[in-house]
């Protein structure tokens, strides 16, 4: 299996947002983008993960669409990338690149409330 640093994947992700369409990235408001080797056991129990699935990121928040005018003082958003289910599905470190890219879209599209179909549409626009 391919193996990458910390610091590797760090400026994967940095490369990754500076790749992603921009004004989706500068509209990032309060949002932490971390990455973690495995999903912790509250992240595996609320994703309802069992032995057959894995998880390569996650969007923890409230996305955009839901919020109301009450929200406020709230602690940020989270977005995390796990290193090791993004490895076990890369064939190359090009095919690594793409899926992380690929993964912090989906989250950040989370995070505006985007659906499955918006997704594509929008990374294509």
């Amino acid at each position: 299996m391919l193996s990458v640093t910390d610091e590797e994947f760090d400026r994967l992700i940095t490369q990754a947002m500076d790749e992603l369409p921009q004004k989706y990235i500068k509209g990032l408001d309060n949002v932490a983008i971390l990455y973690a080797d495995e999903p912790d056991e509250y992240q595996a129990q609320q994703s309802h993960l069992d032995d057959h699935h894995i998880l390569l990121g996650l969007y923890e928040g409230i996305p955009l669409t839901q919020r109301g005018a009450g929200y406020s003082f709230v602690l940020p958003d989270k977005i995390t990338l796990f290193k090791t289910p993004l490895l076990q599905v890369s064939a190359d470190a090009k095919d690594f690149f793409e899926h992380v890219k690929r993964t912090l879209w989906h989250e950040i599209a989370h995070y505006y409330g985007l659906s499955h179909q918006d997704m594509d549409a929008r990374l294509k626009a």
